[in-house]
């Protein structure tokens, strides 16, 4: 297997769609706004087996001191390979001189995020909105 690694905006509403669906995340039936999110997106790295994306990360950020990781996924025939390892370095070296870097994580990838450097913040709780129409 070989994967490239790309720093792209644009992606197919289908490719976005098929990876997100595939781990099971609510986002990929909403493909037309993932299309938008990616191309506002301040950076995204994604990950690629030839013509099929398998791997997403994707950053927010104010531009001088914090960036907010909101998106990392890999499809799960190419999970436990370094892809999601990469994806996160890369973003992270992009952001090295920023303040802080931003994460939610969910309880089974806490230690993938653990081993990628971050800390829980033990006063914090995550809080959101979501308005989804169907």
């Amino acid at each position: 297997m070989n994967i490239e690694y790309k720093n792209i905006k644009d992606f197919e509403e289908e490719q976005l769609r098929d990876l997100f669906l595939s781990v099971e995340w609510d986002s990929g039936n909403y493909p037309d706004k993932l299309k938008i999110a990616m191309k506002n997106s301040s950076s995204v790295y994604s990950a690629w087996d030839g013509d099929k994306l398998v791997g997403l990360v994707n950053c927010l950020s104010d531009g001088i001191m914090t960036a907010y990781i909101h998106f990392l996924l890999v499809h799960p025939d190419y999970q436990s390979k370094g892809i999601g390892k990469k994806l996160m370095s890369l973003m992270l070296d992009e952001y090295k001189d920023y303040l802080r870097k931003v994460l939610i994580a969910y309880p089974k990838a806490l230690e993938f995020y653990k081993r990628c450097g971050f800390n829980s913040a033990d006063a914090s709780i995550p809080m959101f909105i979501t308005t989804l129409k169907t």
